[in-house]
This record gives structure tokens, sequence and C-alpha cells, in this order.
């Protein structure tokens, strides 16, 4: 009798948990622009993520293609085709705005992943870096972080400031 109880409290939790899922999903995809890639975005994302918080990033191409690539290596399914047209529909509707540069002493580790392409574990590397080691002054303290890769600090080094 009770695991049958536990069983049904736990049933009725991750339908209502569904349900607002759900609800969630329709009200973004209800505000989302028409046009090519829209649908993809619908199927492909929102399995996984709250679409409105997700597009509220607002990347430039180059950001919206590093997050379209982490989440495949995260497991995202579709085809190649639904990837290029999200990349589109994404880089269309939900860009940035020329974004300001980058400052890497004031920046979240949500910044980081998003701005320079890090994994969370790479970001969280870097405010630790700088929580013990104080404010970086240059590039090239940037890359003493431990586990950073160089490549993408260096890829958006116009983009930094210290």
């Amino acid at each position: 009798m009770r695991s049958a109880t536990r069983l049904n409290t736990e049933t009725g939790r991750l339908a209502r948990r569904f349900f607002w899922l759900a609800t969630c999903a329709t009200l973004a995809a209800q505000q989302m622009p028409e046009g090519p890639g829209r649908e993809p975005v619908q199927r492909v994302c929102s399995g996984c993520h709250d679409l409105a918080r997700s597009f509220s990033l607002r990347m430039d191409r180059d950001g919206w293609k590093a997050e379209i690539n982490k989440m495949i290596g995260m497991g995202a399914s579709g085809s190649e085709q639904d990837f290029s047209l999200i990349l589109d529909y994404l880089a269309a509707n939900y860009s940035a705005d020329a974004l300001p540069p980058l400052n890497v002493n004031k920046a979240s580790a949500i910044d980081f992943e998003t701005r320079l392409s890090l994994k969370r574990s790479e970001a969280a590397a870097v405010i630790d870096y700088r929580t013990k080691h104080g404010a970086f002054k240059s590039i090239d303290d940037l890359k003493k972080v431990p586990g950073i890769d160089s490549a993408k600090i260096d890829a958006k080094k116009d983009d930094l400031v210290f």
C-alpha cells in the first residue's frame, strides 16, 4: 500500500512537470517568429530547454554555432540539415546587437561559456583562478588558467578587455 501511494505521488509530480514543460514550450513556440528553421528549433531544442530562456542569450552567429556544437556534443539529436536551419534561424531572429567587449575581470561564468565558447568546467576554472590570483591584466594572464583551450581565447581576443 505504501509503495503504491509513493508511486502515485511520483507519477503526479512527473505529470505536473510534463504539463508545465509542455505549456512553456507551447508559449515559447507561439512567440517565435515565423521562418525557415522554426520547426527544427521547436522539435530539437524544446526537448531539453525552455526556449524563451535559451533565446535570451542573444548571441552572434559564431556564438550560436558554438552553442549548437556544444549541444550536439551533449547528445542533441537532429540531422545536419536541422542544425544548419537552427543556426540560420537563431542567428537571424535572436542575434546579439553589437556585443560590447567582454570584461574578463567582471564576467560571470555564463558569459565565458557563451562569449568564449568555454565548457562549464572551463568557465568555472576562470572564475576560480580570478578569485585566487586577482584581476587578469592581459590575455597572457587569462591563458595561464589551467585546462583552458588557448585557441578559444585567441579566437576571441579582439572581444576581450581587461
